[in-house]
This record gives C-alpha cells, sequence and structure tokens, in this order.
C-alpha cells in the first residue's frame, strides 16, 4: 500500500465538508449492500418454494453461505494489501457480484433441476468470492482520504455506515417485496440493478478518489510471471476462487471440516503464540513438556474433525475428541499463566473469551435470515398498517433499528464515561447474550398468547432486542480486538475475530436445520418444534449472558487497561465494516 498521498484529500471538493471521494464510496457501498440484503432477505425462500429444499437442507446451505461470505474477505484483503491495491479489488469484486447477482435472476424449472441448480450455486459462488474483494477493502479506502490525524475521521465512518444500513433497509424491502409478489427474478433482478449502480457510480466517479486504493508497485502488477501479466493473473485466482465456492457450497460438510480445522489451528495459534512466544521468546526457549501437551492437544481435536468428516468417527465420539484435545491443551494455558505474568499474553486471553462469546452470539443471532424468516413467512400475522407485508421485508428492521438507535448508544457509552459507570467490554458481551436470548424469549412468550399467527408486534420486539444486543457486541468487539492485540498481531486478532464470525454463521445454518418442519408431523407441531429449538437457545443465551456478567471483572483484569499504552495508531475505524457490524460507529468504541 502506498503510505504517501500526494493531493490532499479535499483537493476536488467537499460535500457537508468531507472529501467528495466519500460519497462516491457511500454511494458505492449502499447499492452493494442493497443487492446484498436485498438477495439474502429472499435466499431461505428461494431455497425452499423453488428448488424445494427441505427447511433442515435449506438452513445448512443458508449456513454454509453466509460462512464462506466472511471468510473470503481474508482473501481480497491479501490480495488488494500485497498486489492489487484496494480500488482494483473493490473493482473486481463489484463486477463479480453482479454478474452473480443477475446469475440468481434464472430460475430455470425450479425442483431440483441439476442444470438450474448448478447455475444457481455458481451465482452464490460469484457473490461470495464478490463480496470478499470487495468489503475487505472499500472501507479501507474511506480512512485514505483522511490524514491521521483529522478530525473528521469519525464523522467520515458514521456517514459511510449509514449508508451500510439504508442500503440494507432498501434493499430487504424493495427486494423482498418484488422477489415475493411478482416474482424470484424480479427481485433478484433488482438486487442486480443495485449492484450495478454500485459499479457504475465507482466507476464514473473514479477521479474523485484522487489515487487513494491504488496498488503500491503498479510496475510488478504490469510484469509478466509465467508469461501472463500479475494482475491478469491476480484477476484468475478470483476466479479459481469463484470454482472452489461452486463447489464447496454444494458441500457443507466439507465448509464445516474446513472451519473447524481451521478455526483449531488458529485458536491454538494464537494461544501458544501468546503463552509461549510471549513470554519466553520462542517456543525453542519454553519448557518442552508444556509445548509438546499443548501441541498433541491441538493434534487430536484436528484428528477429530477430519475423523468424522472421513466417516472413521462417529459424531459422538468425534465432538467428545475434540473437547478433549481442546480441553488439554487449555489446561496447558492454564498451567504455565499460574507460572509466569506476562501482560500481552493476558490481553491475548482475554480478546479470545471474547471472540469465543462472539461465536455463539452470531449462531443465534444470524436466524434472522434463516429460520426466523420462515416462521415469520408462515406463523405470523404479517398485517401492519393495513397492509400484508411479505415475510422478506421484515428483514429490513434490523438495519432500520441501528440507523435509530445507534447514535443513542454512542451518547449512552459517552455519557456513562463521564459518570465513570460506563460497563466495561466482557459486561456489554454478557448484556448483548442476554438481549439475544431474551428476544427469543419474547417471542415464544407471545407466540403462546397469539393463538394460531403470533402478533407481528414480538417480530419488532425480538428485532429490537437482538439489535441493542448487537448494539453492545459487534462495535465494541471490534474496537477490543484493535485494542487488546499487540501491533504485531493487530491484523491476525482482528482476521480471528472475523473467522469466529464465518463460524457463528454456520453453526448458525445447523440451528435452523434443527427447527425444519420436517421434524414434526402436522402445521401446529412443526410450529412447536420451532418455537421448542427458540426457548432453548433463549434460555441458553441467557444463561450465559448472566455467567458471562459475572465473570466480566476477571475478564476486565486480564485486559490490564491501567498499563495499556498508546502506540500512536488511529486505525481502529479502518477495518472493514462486516454486514453483521453494520452501524458500527467510531463514536461507540468501548473505554472500558
Amino acid at each position: 500500500m502506498a503510505t504517501t498521498q500526494p493531493v490532499h484529500g479535499d483537493s476536488a471538493g467537499t460535500i457537508l465538508g468531507h472529501p467528495k471521494g466519500l460519497f462516491v464510496l457511500f454511494f458505492a457501498e449502499m447499492w452493494e449492500r442493497f443487492s446484498y440484503y436485498g438477495m439474502r432477505a429472499l435466499l431461505i425462500f428461494y431455497l425452499t418454494k423453488h428448488w424445494l429444499f427441505s427447511d433442515s437442507d435449506a438452513g445448512v446451505i443458508y449456513g454454509a453461505y453466509t460462512a464462506l461470505v466472511y471468510i473470503t474477505p481474508v482473501l481480497g484483503g491479501y490480495l488488494a494489501d500485497k498486489w492489487l491495491g484496494q480500488r482494483k479489488a473493490v473493482l473486481y469484486g463489484a463486477i463479480l457480484l453482479t454478474f452473480g447477482h443477475f446469475l440468481m435472476g434464472f430460475e430455470g424449472t425450479g425442483g431440483q433441476d441439476p442444470a438450474s441448480l448448478n447455475i444457481f450455486w455458481l451465482a452464490l459462488a460469484f457473490i461470495i468470492v464478490g463480496s470478499g474483494f470487495l468489503k475487505a477493502n472499500i472501507s479501507v479506502i474511506v480512512g485514505q482520504l483522511y490524514a491521521r490525524t483529522d478530525v473528521r475521521r469519525d464523522g467520515a465512518y458514521t456517514i459511510f455506515y449509514m449508508g451500510i444500513n439504508l442500503g440494507a433497509a432498501l434493499g430487504s424491502l424493495l427486494c423482498g417485496y418484488l422477489g415475493e409478489t411478482y416474482g424470484w427474478a424480479y427481485g433478484f433482478g433488482a438486487a442486480g440493478i443495485g449492484m450495478l449502480l454500485g459499479l457504475i457510480v465507482f466507476v464514473v466517479f473514479k477521479p474523485l478518489l484522487l489515487g487513494r486504493g491504488e496498488p503500491s508497485d503498479p510496475a510488478k502488477l504490469a510484469a509478466p510471471v509465467m508469461g501472463i501479466k500479475l494482475e491478469w493473473l491476480l484477476y484468475a485466482i478470483g476466479l479459481v476462487a469463484v470454482v472452489t465456492c461452486w463447489w464447496l457450497v454444494q458441500n457443507q460438510s466439507v465448509v464445516g471440516t474446513l472451519l473447524g480445522v481451521g478455526g483449531t489451528i488458529l485458536i491454538l495459534y494464537v494461544l501458544g503464540e501468546a503463552t509461549f512466544r510471549f513470554v519466553h521468546g520462542s517456543y525453542a526457549a519454553a519448557p518442552t513438556v508444556p509445548v509438546a501437551v499443548f501441541a498433541l492437544g491441538g493434534a487430536l481435536s484436528i484428528i477429530a474433525f477430519v475423523g468424522m468428516f472421513l466417516g472413521s468417527i462417529d459424531e459422538t465420539n468425534a465432538r467428545n475428541l475434540a473437547l478433549g484435545g481442546f480441553g488439554l491443551s487449555l489446561l496447558v494455558v492454564i498451567w504455565q499463566s499460574l507460572l509466569n505474568r506476562n501482560e500481552d499474553r493476558d490481553r491475548i486471553f482475554a480478546a479470545m473469551f471474547l471472540i469465543l462469546g462472539s461465536i455463539l452470539f452470531w449462531a443465534l443471532f444470524e436466524q434472522a435470515g434463516s429460520s426466523l424468516n420462515l416462521f415469520t413467512d408462515r406463523y405470523v400475522d404479517r398485517e401492519f398498517l393495513g397492509i400484508n407485508w411479505p415475510a422478506s421485508t421484515f428483514q429490513s428492521i434490523n438495519a432500520i433499528y441501528i440507523v435509530l438507535l445507534a447514535p443513542v448508544f454512542a451518547w449512552l457509552w459517552t455519557s456513562l464515561g463521564r459518570r465513570g459507570l460506563e460497563p466495561s467490554t466482557p459486561a456489554k458481551f454478557g448484556f448483548a447474550l442476554m438481549q439475544l436470548g431474551a428476544g427469543f424469549l419474547v417471542l415464544v412468550a407471545g407466540s403462546a398468547m397469539g393463538g394460531n399467527m403470533t402478533p407481528v408486534i414480538f417480530i419488532f420486539l425480538i428485532y429490537l432486542l437482538h439489535t441493542t444486543g448487537e448494539l453492545c457486541l459487534s462495535p465494541v468487539g471490534l474496537s477490543a480486538m484493535n485494542r487488546l492485540a499487540p501491533a504485531h498481531m493487530a491484523s491476525l486478532i482482528m482476521g480471528t475475530w472475523f473467522f469466529a464470525s464465518a463460524t457463528g454463521n454456520f453453526v448458525a445454518g445447523l440451528i435452523a436445520a434443527a427447527t425444519g418442519s420436517e421434524a414434526a408431523s402436522g402445521e401446529g407441531a412443526a410450529k412447536q418444534v420451532v418455537l421448542d429449538v427458540y426457548s432453548q437457545i433463549g434460555w441458553v443465551a441467557v444463561g450465559v449472558g448472566v455467567a458471562v456478567l459475572v465473570i466480566s471483572p476477571l475478564i476486565k483484569k486480564l485486559m490490564h487497561l491501567d498499563t495499556l499504552k498508546d502506540d500512536g495508531l488511529e486505525g481502529q475505524a479502518e477495518f472493514p465494516a462486516e454486514p453483521q457490524a453494520a452501524g458500527v460507529h467510531p463514536e461507540t468504541k468501548s473505554q472500558g
């Protein structure tokens, strides 16, 4: 990435006191989120009503798709940082996304027609990889329009994130309404048009970006590699990724295995670095027996995941082996922590605790697009303001709540902080999980009161509690990852945070599968299956939230906030805004 900015960000003029380039990025991202959320609002219905997948199969497919959407930014971000630059990566991602969204409009004959299904899988693959190239890089360009000391930076990200939420709300409303009222092609076509508009805005108004996000070494990018210009070779890697995702989204068990193995390696690598390298300087200088036992635990966990995938170990034994192996490694970590004191290590432990908590949060929160969407369609009286709204349009509620409530939470944390009453970051995580669980329990209670059809007010209530929970966890978590990680591990820890989001999304698909109506005979029984699952996960979330709240002082102690030193960087706001982190405002950064 280029480290110099030869032209001031305001050189092309300003709008509302900000560089015009900000609004190019605002509208490009707004239309991209319009297309993504518009398509997502319809996806579970497209799977169950058009392609005739069972609720269980559709839930797992949905979970695998959203998990892959959160994994591919690793590829897009790496290629952009190393060679392409952010602007070219965003442009390439937008092209892939546009193609993918328009492919979604080819309905074929429906059912399980193999030829038509292959086009559908390909459309999902283009959207997955396109999201990876675009999401990982567009918000980075926002930061490049401003000097690090520019006081307008926070305001710029607030404007940018409002674009995310505006696009998400409008996309869910319009695409959902068109798709369910006039036909799938109309809904997905509207999403495609939205993405095309975003692409046009980004291309036509490129000069307003003033050279931001360009490749750090254009000559290297133009040089031939194996007879092909490097830039085109990188684009070919993107197409290979499309083919790979086309296969993965059809083989959801492989996605689960990759997440299990990859997550185990990632978490144990971070814990190993903190436990041994931070304290002893290197693995070679660390005690041999603890290192060996730690590695053995990790190996057992990986063997469990691979063995279950290959069928050589049944699910129960694989789960026990994975938990046993991970527990063994964790015991070594605790053992070594009692013997040696290291503040950087303790902060990594606190970060990993928050990361693991976020997996549970997203696994339950992401029922919104799958099982909760189906529940709204089948068991909710959706009449509101005299209109019987299509179920998919209710996906807009979360984004609307965020636009309304994010400034309130920003004021709340600031106000409490001035009085010394602001909850610590771990405490906010506890509150987030409790609100999440309460949302499910409110819906269960409302369904019991409403007869055959649940009153629509309870859908608004569950989304309200889930959104307030999200605002307690997502922006706070992003800030905490950046504050707790040592400079040399900042990207790794942030990557682990987003990997946890991917894992949570996949687990969400498994939970949605458990609510499948084929699990019971009769419509009333099918509704009760969903409510029983929601009651169970609701109480689990509340219970875990209370436990997190109880131990939050210990986790806060591990953060060592009193000795945290400023490294002079202002990079918190430059991490990409994930879809489920919509509404992440710099003002909501936790101070404790």
